[in-house]
């Protein structure tokens, strides 16, 4: 029986000064598990930054193929400050929660066929500073940016590689979904640049994967195209609103003084009202974002939720029912008294300063990186219009064009290849995050494209 519902932390200025700032541990059992993990965890902290005033936790599993030649994948989980866990155990790791009524015990863990794990070694890293159990030592390092992440991630991977020098010649691929597409891009090029000024270890990169990726300041307008796609709202109101707001839909750049626009756009989120974003196939639950916050004290003890509701997200609380207990903590080798509270997806100190991806696109693909461009194609919140939009804008001619890709002879997606060695796919079906939605279509993309082979 769980006691205590929201994991507080006494914050002790010492604990930190005590423990190697530089740590990593073997996990061969979790609770939740039936017996031994069938696969190599390790988790650790690595400390970045000035006197490595910030400390950055990680998940590490090791390929279950070829570990000595298979690729080595960074993940980082979007947000920004949503903890890698969310990855590991909802999206691409070999573990998840068993889909069953919760009873208050602690949650089950099960192993699922469609992990990316099968293929690659991966680290999914609790990033920026503040995310999951990843924190800072000082008042002045909990404060980051969008470049201090890329900054951190960077010096995070050329000291996990030092401490890890049998991983250095693999193959290297940065990924990540959703907030990640700001940021995945930004360290694969700090990776390559760094790689050409002679930095050590050299990082043996070869490219990015990315599922729903942030990328541009507009791509929230292809949100109206989307809907009328998709039957949300009528032809008649797309027309309508392309022609008064002159297809710019955000409120900051549309003037006080267009009546006409404004009034559209009310009777479109009339329209909207009670649809899902992140897929809008599955039933309404609530604002998104609200929800993946930390539940409350009520909330916990409410097992209805679990167990009646079809709502993904309340799924997804297990993950706090798990990682109350003293002794997942214990087994994940975490410093405890470093952290007021862990919460899946944190509101951060956290401050964006770049906002066009697409000039670190072009120059990634100058320089030839290999990437992997995914939309699941019913996500609301990054639709896969804008994607395919800011694609087209890199002006690169097709190579492969588009067709239909298929598992176990039915379609799963759509895909089109281009001469900078840019795969674009999308997954039917999928939402927001794609694997969680469409594991087994996910899993075989991945696989065909780490492979080198067509979709």
């Amino acid at each position: 029986m769980i006691w205590f519902l929201t994991i507080v932390f006494i914050i002790c200025s010492h604990a930190s000064t005590s423990t190697s700032a530089n740590s990593a541990g073997r996990v061969e059992y979790l609770p939740g598990f039936q017996g031994p993990l069938p696969f190599y965890l390790e988790t650790g902290y690595v400390g970045v930054d000035e006197h490595e005033d910030v400390q950055l936790f990680y998940y590490f599993i090791r390929s279950e193929s070829n570990p000595k030649h298979d690729p080595v994948m960074l993940w980082i989980t979007g947000g920004p400050g949503c903890s890698s866990i969310s990855g590991l155990l909802y999206e691409i790791g070999p573990i998840q929660f068993e889909a069953m009524h919760y009873n208050g015990s602690l949650p089950t863990l099960i192993l699922t066929p469609n992990s990316w794990t099968k293929m690659a070694s991966i680290i999914f890293l609790d990033i920026p500073v503040g995310t999951g159990f990843s924190y800072a030592r000082t008042t002045r390092a909990s404060h980051s940016t969008d470049i201090q992440l890329c900054d951190h991630a960077y010096e995070f991977m050329r000291k996990w590689f030092e401490s890890h020098p049998e991983f250095v010649s693999n193959p290297f691929y940065v990924a990540g979904d959703s907030y990640s597409g700001n940021p995945v891009p930004i360290i694969t090029q700090l990776i390559s640049d760094g790689n050409e000024a002679g930095k050590l270890p050299y990082i043996n990169l070869k490219g990015y994967v990315l599922g729903n990726p942030v990328t541009f300041p507009e791509e929230s307008n292809y949100k109206i195209r989307f809907a009328n796609g998709m039957g949300l709202i009528s032809d008649e109101l797309y027309k309508s609103l392309f022609h008064t707001c002159h297809g710019e839909y955000r409120s900051e750049y549309i003037s006080a003084s267009n009546i006409g626009c404004h009034q559209n756009l009310e009777f479109y989120q009339e329209c909207i009202d009670g649809i899902q974003e992140p897929h809008v196939l599955e039933p309404y639950c609530g604002d998104p974002m609200q929800l993946i916050k930390a539940p409350t004290h009520k909330q916990l003890n409410e097992h209805h939720p679990l167990s009646s509701s079809n709502c993904r997200v309340y799924r997804t609380k297990l993950v706090y029912y798990w990682i109350l207990e003293a002794s997942v903590r214990e087994a994940l080798h975490t410093r405890e008294g470093t952290i007021r509270e862990w919460i899946r997806c944190s509101d951060l100190n956290f401050t964006r300063t770049v906002y066009d991806i697409r000039p670190y696109h072009q120059n990634l693909s100058k320089k030839g990186y290999r990437s992997l461009i995914y939309s699941g194609d019913h996500d609301m919140v990054i639709p896969h219009q804008s994607t395919q939009a800011w694609i087209r804008d890199l002006n690169y001619s097709v190579i492969d064009q588009w067709r239909s890709w298929k598992l176990n002879g039915q379609i799963a997606g759509y895909t089109e290849r281009y001469s900078n060695m840019m795969t674009y796919a999308t997954v039917k079906g999928g939402g927001h995050t794609a694997p969680e939605y469409k594991p087994e279509e996910c899993v075989a993309m991945f696989k065909r494209w780490i492979s080198n082979q067509p979709l």
